[in-house]
């Protein structure tokens, strides 16, 4: 029944709401007849002007004061105290009526009773009807019924207006905006309603979402917004592009959740079109972990330099199918002339990258290929080392065999003083490059003696940068899927503290970085302040529109839970290993001062770390390790699960 109900149009709830109120002021006049005078009489002579007064007075005023327009599902304080005004201005009426009229039959206390009773029902009838139709509801976490305002008065809000006016997918309820000229207007029969008004409107209407339609502000001032309305516990979404809405592309159900970018609370900066297009423009280029979280996007930003061919390499066939097909309808979309090669193949076998330089002949290489989750890194070390520093290795020695113009190695923070596997790697991988970048004609493991050194002209770049917003391991969509769970929201430290940039803007200054370099630079991106995961996860929560659940508000709707640090993490990060990073071209990109061994020295330690690779010696590895890279020290014991198994005392 309760179903039925609510599913009823928003017009027929308003008219059986007026009908039942209708009803009530009749009940209250005849109950306030029979309290004063004592009788249980049906109405006669000048009495009936008393029920008539009580409908004709009662529809008009609480149709003002909005009452029709509230929700009994979501009635609170506020519509309460809506009704309260509501019938105190009809009392005042319907008393000074009868008072003026002094009609036979009709006492004048009526008009000071009547409307007590009538105050009585109303309210209770909004009460009960509110108990009923939600005690099957539970608490605030199943999908609720969207009722939308849109903060914005401007074009843009009045455009989505209209849309979702016409579409009937959700149910607007009226304007938010902060300009006073705009407050009280109406647009397209919507109210504009002063955003201090905002908690009264959630609780008259029984608001659940905020859609932000202000387009043209800054970052300081959206952020500005979003700490105002956090407060409020409602789900905050974006807009979708007007544009597309308006070509058919994109619909109502394309309202997202809050855009990656505000959760990150920083202005990026545009990309400076020269550096994006210098080695990539008219080139042959090759990206190495195509299908990847950063290699997708560093695809996206690619083909719209309109390089000659892109070559896409993947070891996942389905990650590789998919980068393929959208990138196949973004050049349709671009309408660039792009020719897309889809090549199967991992960057631990050398021979398949060989064979790809040599008859493809890219000009610039983006290696994004890499293990990157600490932990599980951390339990399968061979593997990490075998993919991040050998991989890299494999890929740098075709592109100088191959005479490969730039090659660019995406890294991480985590390569700083690591405390993990995967980080050592990542800095080892580095050093790699650096010492190539040195060494005017490296000898290779494995090359037939016969073989003459090959001059390295290949002009090596290694860009280092934080956690990226939306990766595929990045705690913004873990974070999302346990709220849309309902909890708990897990945390793995309250102290840890991690750098965040978007996937497109570390992709545009990859790109950007890797067009400056003259050969072995350690460039580090400006990832902004740091930024602590408890207070994202709260921030994420409350812009979701619910309510953290923890000793403060123990009623709330998620928890937040603390799971303790996972083998290898740390509680903060670096980005420097040296001191006094040097400037660059752009006010992004910052150039370390790193040390490495040259290529000699270094070629000789990676033989026997590849013996170690090849036989599992996890310790010998973490011991190789620790002597090639700087600050290296393990923050966990052995926990190679292989290893483990392996070397398990049996009782």
């Amino acid at each position: 029944m309760q179903t039925f109900i609510i599913k009823l149009s928003r017009r027929t709830k308003q008219y059986v709401v007026g009908a039942v109120d209708i009803v009530m002021s009749i009940l209250a006049t005849w109950l306030a007849f029979f309290l004063r005078l004592d009788s249980a009489e049906m109405p006669h002579g000048y009495q009936w002007h008393a029920y008539q007064l009580a409908i004709v007075l009662s529809l008009p005023i609480l149709t003002h004061f909005g009452l029709y327009r509230a929700v009994f599902r979501y009635a609170g304080m506020s519509a309460m105290a809506t009704i309260v005004k509501a019938i105190a201005l009809y009392g005042a009426i319907f008393f000074a009526i009868l008072v003026w009229l002094a009609l036979p039959g009709i006492p004048r206390t009526l008009g000071l009773l009547q409307p007590l009773l009538f105050l009585f029902l109303v309210a209770g009838t909004r009460i009960v009807a509110r108990i009923w139709l939600t005690r099957t509801a539970g608490d605030r976490r199943p999908e609720r019924e969207a009722r939308l305002l849109i903060y914005g008065a401007g074009a843009a809000g009045a455009q989505i207006a209209e849309v979702i006016q016409r579409k009937r997918q959700l149910t607007l309820i009226g304007f938010l905006d902060d300009e006073p000229q705009l407050v009280g207007k109406t647009i397209n029969a919507y109210a504009v309603h002063p955003v201090r008004d905002l908690h009264k409107l959630i609780d008259l209407y029984g608001v659940t979402d905020i859609l932000l339609a202000m387009p043209a502000i800054n970052r300081s001032r959206r952020n500005e917004i979003l700490a105002t309305l956090r407060q409020h516990h409602v789900r905050i979404r974006s807009l979708p592009d007007l544009a597309e809405l308006a070509q058919g592309k994109a619909t109502i159900s394309d309202i997202h959740e809050l855009d990656i970018v505000d959760l990150l609370g920083r202005e990026p900066v545009a990309p400076n079109p020269a550096l994006i297009g210098r080695n990539i423009r008219g080139k042959i280029v090759m990206v190495t972990g195509a299908g990847g979280s950063i290699g997708s996007e560093l695809c996206r930003q690619i083909i719209s330099v309109k390089p000659s061919k892109l070559l896409l390499l993947e070891h996942s066939e389905f990650s590789l199918y998919q980068i393929h097909s959208d990138l196949t309808a973004v050049a349709i979309e671009l309408n660039v002339a792009v020719e897309l090669i889809p090549l199967l193949g991992s960057v631990r076998d050398y021979e398949r990258i060989r064979e790809v330089c040599k008859v493809w002949k890219p000009q610039t290489i983006y290696h994004a290929a890499a293990y990157k989750h600490v932990p599980l890194v951390e339990h399968n070390p061979a593997e990490g080392v075998r993919n991040n520093v050998f991989g890299t290795y494999n890929v740098a020695r075709a592109a100088v065999e191959s005479g490969v113009a730039d090659f660019v190695l995406i890294s991480t923070d985590k390569a700083v003083r690591p405390t993990n596997i995967m980080g050592a790697s990542k800095r080892l991988a580095e050093m790699i490059l650096q010492a190539l970048a040195t060494s005017t004609a490296p000898v290779f493991e494995n090359a037939p003696a016969s073989t003459t050194p090959t001059p390295c002209k290949t002009r090596f770049a290694m860009v280092r940068f934080g956690n990226v917003l939306g990766s595929s391991g990045s705690v913004v969509p873990l974070f999302r899927q346990q709220i849309k769970d309902g909890g708990p929201v897990t945390v793995t430290d309250l102290e840890v503290t991690r750098y965040f940039m978007t996937i497109p803007e570390a992709a545009q200054l990859v790109v950007q970085a890797g067009a400056m370099t003259e050969g072995g630079d350690v460039f580090v991106l400006d990832m902004g302040e740091p930024v602590k995961i408890i207070d994202l996860a709260y921030r994420m929560v409350e812009l979701s529109g619910f309510v953290v659940k923890d000793e403060k508000n123990p009623h709330g709707d998620i928890e937040v839970k603390v799971t303790g640090l996972r083998p290898g993490e740390k509680l903060y990060e670096e980005l420097l290993i040296g001191e006094n990073p040097q400037p660059t071209a752009h006010s992004r990109i910052m150039k370390a001062q790193e040390e490495f061994l040259p290529w000699e020295e270094l070629s000789t330690e990676l033989q026997l770390l590849a013996v170690a690779v090849r036989d599992n010696k996890v310790e010998e590895i973490r011991c190789i390790l620790g002597r090639l890279v700087s600050g290296y020290t393990a923050a966990t014991d052995l926990v190679d699960l292989v290893y483990l198994k392996e070397n398990a005392t049996t009782v």
